[in-house]
This record gives C-alpha cells, structure tokens and sequence, in this order.
C-alpha cells in the first residue's frame, strides 16, 4: 500500500477505505439537495480552490480537484460523463463528455484558459439542454478572480427562490397558507 492511499486494514484483514462509507452517508442525505442548493455548495468550493491554486494549472488538475472536495461535502461527483446525442435520426452515446455532474442533476464545465470565448457558454447550454438539467456553472480557473471566471447557465430552470447567487431577478412571493 503506499502512503497516499486512505485505508486500513480491518480485523479480516480486508482493506477499507476511510471514504468510502462516510461518502456513501453524506451522499444519502444530500440527495434531497436542489439544483440550487447544490449550486451553493459548488460556487464555495470552487472559490475556496480558486483561492489555494490560483489560476495556471491544467484544467484537468481543477477537475480532480473539485470533484474531490464536492465529495468531500458529501456529494456524488462523476467525472468525464458521456452526453449522449441524437440527431438526424442517428444517435450516438459519446457526442461529448461533461466534465463534471454532480448528484446527477448539476453541471459543472470547467476552463483553464486566458479569456472563455461565447462558445463556452453555448457548450454548457447544449450540455445541459441533451441532459435535460436545469442549471450548471461553467468556471473558468484561468480567470485572475473567481468573480470573473464564473457563470451560472441555465435552461428551462424556473426554482430561483433559493438562489443565493440571484442578480436582477425579482424577489418571489412566499405562497400564502
């Protein structure tokens, strides 16, 4: 075993991962979590990355990175997800890969370069659109501040009354008893 690897031996013998139970537990109580909740908790630990790495690294670096510390809050993250499409009657299961989907309801599209281009933004759009999700962000690491380097994109996504990253958008009534 080398010395990054989390785990111990248990009384059988077998070895056992540290996070392989405590991932599982969170990731049954964050289920109930909306695109929006979710949102939150990506938007803080990809500011809190931002921070600590600063921008210059490899996207793919930011990605093992996120996905990490997404898990780490209890969150299931896949990484390099398949985006299926259909079109003119033919339909391909690998038409291009989302880099990260969390609780298999959020998008997440990372960059590491100078300046995002306005094909990003259609990129997590179209994204979003073939998965039928409601919400992703797409972040760019090559940014000089985290501000700069964020987008919220959304599709057909009308649940903003938890939003904490809300920005010119009326406050919604609470529905009466």
């Amino acid at each position: 075993m080398n010395d990054h690897q989390d785990s111990d031996k248990n009384e059988t013998g077998e070895t056992s991962s540290h996070l392989q139970p405590h991932a599982f537990e969170a990731s049954r109580e964050t289920s109930s979590l909306d695109a929006e909740e979710i949102s939150a908790i990506v938007v803080d630990c990809g500011y809190k990355l931002h921070v600590e790495a600063g921008p210059g690294l490899l996207e793919s670096v930011y990605e093992v990175v996120l996905a990490r510390m997404l898990e780490a809050r209890g969150l299931e993250v896949r990484r390099q997800v398949p985006v299926p499409i259909e079109l003119m009657g033919l339909k391909f299961d690998e038409g291009f890969r989302a880099d990260l989907l969390v609780e298999n309801r959020f998008l997440i599209e990372l960059k590491s370069v100078e300046r995002l281009m306005p094909v990003h933004s259609k990129q997590v759009l179209t994204y979003l659109r073939l998965l039928n999700l409601p919400l992703g962000l797409l972040i760019n690491y090559g940014s000089a501040t985290f501000k700069e380097g964020i987008h919220r994109i959304v599709n057909h996504h009308h649940d903003f009354a938890s939003s904490r990253l809300r920005v010119n958008q009326p406050a919604t009534p609470d529905p009466e008893p």
